[in-house]
């Protein structure tokens, strides 16, 4: 039996060295008496006397997450080559995110949406609320780093094995059992510049006898705020002093109104603030946060019970409470709230009747949300063997349930009360006053939006020997599967009502069914090579049915070399939010360029609202994948494996793009899809009220690149043991639409991650070095909503390296003492122009971490 934080070692240790393409060496097939125990390997379905098949899986074993030093999934994965743009977290959350709390991994840059997350290799129920309006992702944050004994991330299509969302890869957690003892770890961390503290805890408990097995794993994390305002350069959405762009809003405090149909600013406007069309500008930067204080706790159970007759019964139970904050500015108010001042206001300058254009109540406080998130998951089967064949069932329900709040002194202002503040003469807009808090009391409100999926599947599988071929023997697995999903994302009904402004409020509700039937062989056509053929159907209540197969092949000419390939077709169905939106909305900075050649009006670029809603048409993406590859292992202490890959999405789902939109709609007044107010002042054109959108099957794209993996192990005799590991990822190229972003706005070209392991006596020192390559700045350069990357050259962001260090210290046989720093040398993130969407700061957020130096120490107690 193991014992916590121990793996059973292998006589296949050095045959995985290098195969296994990741973090560790370390094998988990168990060697028995009389038989090899066959487990079942991330990528095939099939059990297996060793750890590698056809297919490329980089691991990451425990041992390789205590000595990196994260203390939570999203920090580990982000730092991975594979990964790419798409991947999101809690950094920079704010009020306008629509996912907030919660983070995701996106592989090869490919979205979220299309890396499948396993936990013990079955699917888990999405989070409640989707990011950007319609990403279905599953919360990584909801897996606590204490219960997790190996994360394999298999880097290849593989939608025959698992099916839908598979298309860029799979990251299966593998959570620990077998657990002997207790383990009790503590940890705490914090920055040496702005003030940012992580605190963690952990205990371990597991037990076993001849016939059952329980383990208990109770997981604790906090951290403390870190504030935009901290932050020097990075907290202000003026970056034009640092050679980027004003980004301010022109939703300001002092605001502009309408007097005789003319746009008036505000007499009190500071000069530094009013632009020449009419505009006075607030800095809303200041208000967010890097990142939002969150407190998560979670428990996971797992429990084994061994019959007389062979068949095992099995319950794993996983339950965590995660809560937040997000923050933004005040509420931002235009011309679509309708508010109006009467002449009679006793502080009205213009003695008449006039329109509020874009007003900021600053005086009402900045908005936050308070945020619970509740995860759940019960799984319980039964196991067995007939003969040579093994045999699982099991059923599954998840739930995931999130809820945002925010009360009457968190700044959520209705714009009913305060129109009738205004009329009551109660209410002063003019000259950036800070009124009465007893009036500010009478504006604001409460308000809530609740969200909640569910997931109950039903899954039964076989694998074992088929039947005889040649001097080998076929092995197959076969398997069905049943799953019920549903999620509803629902809005405060304040505003639904259009009484909420200035947040970007999402409402989806949508359902289905699916069935499911898959087969897999693996056929030795020789001593050397080994077939792997693999087909799965699905059928969806909503959309359809697909069918998608895979070939792999692995061919080991010789003890040193293998090569591997493999050709699979997959799928991604689309989301229940893509289907079952609602009415939702965002912001975006462009210029109204047609306005501004017709007026010489809103000539620079302003936040803008854009609107989707969901389209119940949408059909499936279609992927095809391919990878070869060669490993190459002279000696058990030293391999190298290169493989060359290649993803295409066809019918791939995305928002309309703005920019045709834009052209095709905005040049009309009486345009139902690029909504404008009316034209004042003699103006052909008034300004832009919102944007029609919604997602469509629109887009082909094409990933492809070279992953590099390296191990070597040194002994140093009585000065111990070294161990080097190197991850390279490089992506050459990533052609959307006939547009290549391949080294353009978050999507460079390199990354690596560089790790060395010294151990000596009771001593483990680890050293990781990271690398993000440079990248182009700014896809839109006039930000004028089209993309144009491809025929303009910007200034490009510059690469970054990160140095992680960390030494731990066995004080005794039960106690080790783990000291460590995160980006030692204090790398600052590369400046950068932005997007003018969601990197408005001065640096690129889904790339770079600009938290700076963080310290920590942990320890930990066995018992």
């Amino acid at each position: 039996m193991n014992q916590v934080h121990k793996f059973t070692p292998s006589i296949i240790v050095s045959a995985t060295l290098a195969l296994s393409g990741g973090f560790t060496a370390t094998a988990y097939a168990a060697q028995g008496a009389e038989k090899i125990e066959r487990i079942e390997v991330t990528g095939s379905r099939i059990k297996r006397s060793d750890m590698e098949g056809p297919s490329p899986v980089q691991s990451i074993g425990r041992d390789d997450i205590e000595n990196m030093g994260y203390d939570n999934l999203q920090q580990l994965l982000e730092r991975m080559p594979v990964a790419g743009n798409g991947t999101f977290s809690t950094r920079g959350n704010n009020q306008d995110s629509t996912a907030n709390g919660s983070a995701a991994v996106s592989l090869r840059g490919l979205g979220a949406d299309a890396t499948l997350v396993l936990i013990n290799g079955r699917r888990v129920s999405v989070s409640a609320f989707a990011e950007g309006i319609t990403n279905s992702f599953v919360d990584i944050n909801s897996i606590p780093v204490s219960a997790i004994e190996r994360i394999d991330i298999l880097k290849d299509g593989a939608s025959a094995i698992y099916g839908s969302d598979a298309v860029a890869g799979v990251v299966n957690v593998i959570l620990k059992k077998d657990i002997e003892g207790v383990e009790l770890n503590l940890g705490y961390g914090g920055t040496d510049g702005p003030n940012y503290e992580e605190t963690t805890a952990s205990l371990v408990w597991g037990t076993s006898s001849e016939k059952s097995s329980a383990s208990i794993i109770i997981d604790y994390f906090k951290n403390t705020s870190l504030s935009s305002n901290e932050m020097g350069s990075l907290g202000t959405a003026n970056q034009a002093p640092y050679g980027g762009e004003d980004f301010r809003s022109s939703r300001g405090f002092p605001g502009y109104f309408y007097v005789d149909e003319v746009k008036t600013i505000d007499p009190d406007c500071p000069a530094d603030k009013a632009t020449a069309s009419g505009s006075c500008l607030f800095d809303y930067g200041p208000y967010g946060y890097i990142s939002p204080a969150s407190e998560r706790i979670g428990a996971i159970s797992q429990f084994e019970y061994r019959f007389d007759n062979a068949i095992t019964s099995f319950i794993e139970m996983a339950i965590q409470h995660n809560s937040s904050v997000a923050a933004g500015a005040p509420t931002p108010l235009d011309e679509d709230a309708g508010l109006t001042v009467p002449a009679s206001h006793p502080n009205n300058p213009f003695g008449e009747d006039i329109a509020i254009g874009r007003y900021r109540t600053v005086d009402a406080g900045a908005r936050q949300w308070d945020i619970e998130s509740d995860t759940l998951r019960l799984v319980a089967g039964l196991r067995g063997e007939i003969n040579d064949w093994s045999w699982e069932a099991a059923v599954q329900k998840g739930r995931s349930k999130s809820m945002q709040t925010g009360d009457r002194t968190q700044g959520w202002v209705r714009t009913d009360f305060l129109q009738q503040e205004i009329d009551a003469g109660s209410y002063n807009p003019f000259g950036g006053t800070f009124n009465d808090p007893e009036v500010i009391d009478r504006i604001t409100t409460s308000l809530v939006r609740r969200g909640e999926s569910h997931m109950t599947s039903f899954d039964a599988n076989i694998t074992g020997e088929a039947f005889d071929f040649g001097d080998g023997v076929v092995m197959m697995a076969a398997g069905i599967e049943y799953r019920e999903e549903d999620v509803n994302d629902i809005p405060d009904d304040q505003f639904q009502r259009g009484l909420i402004f200035g947040t970007e409020s999402v409402s989806a509700s949508a359902e289905r069914e699916q069935y499911a039937a898959y087969v897999e062989f693996s056929i030795p056509l020789s001593d050397s090579l080994e077939l792997q053929l693999a087909g799965r159907y699905d059928d969806y209540s909503d959309f359809g049915n697909t069918t998608n197969p895979k070939i792999a092949f692995r061919w080991a000419p010789s003890d040193e070399i293998t090569v591997r390939a493999s050709w699979a077709q997959g799928f991604r169905a689309p989301s229940l939010a893509q289907i079952g939106l609602g009415p939702s909305q965002k912001s975006q900075f462009f210029v109204d360029t047609q306005r501004c050649e017709q007026t010489g009006l809103d000539c620079q670029a302003l936040d803008y609202n854009i609107e989707f809603s969901g389209n119940p048409d949408l059909e499936a993406e279609e992927s095809e994948s391919w990878n070869i590859g060669f490993i190459w292992a002279p000696e058990a202490d030293f391999g190298i494996s290169v493989d060359i890959w290649s993803i295409t999405q066809d019918n791939k789902i995305d928002e309309e793009e703005f920019g045709p939109i834009y052209a095709a709609e905005c040049g009309n007044q009486n345009s139902t899809i690029c909504v404008r107010l009316p034209a004042t002042g003699g103006a052909s054109l008034g300004t832009i009220q919102k944007v029609h959108s919604t997602f469509k099957n629109l887009s082909s794209q094409e990933v492809s690149g070279i992953d590099i993996s390296g191990n070597y192990n040194h002994s140093l005799d009585d000065l111990g043991l070294l161990k080097f590991n190197l991850e390279w990822a490089y992506q050459d190229k990533f052609e959307k639409d006939g547009r290549d972003y391949t080294g353009e706005y978050g999507y460079p070209e390199h990354r690596w991650i560089f790790s060395s392991n010294w151990e000596i006596g009771q001593f483990n020192t680890n050293i990781n070095i990271s690398y993000v390559g440079e990248f182009e700045d700014t896809p839109d350069i006039d930000f004028d909503g089209n993309l144009d990357f491809d025929s303009n050259t910007s200034r490009m962001v510059d690469s970054q390296i990160l140095v992680d260090l960390q030494t731990s210290y066995h004080v005794t046989e039960f106690t080790k003492v783990s000291l460590g720093v995160n980006n030692l040398l204090d790398e600052e993130p590369p400046f950068a122009i932005g997007d003018g969407d969601g990197d408005l700061y001065g640096y690129v957020s889904g790339v770079h971490n600009p938290r700076g130096r963080y310290l920590y120490t942990k320890v930990s107690f066995l018992f």
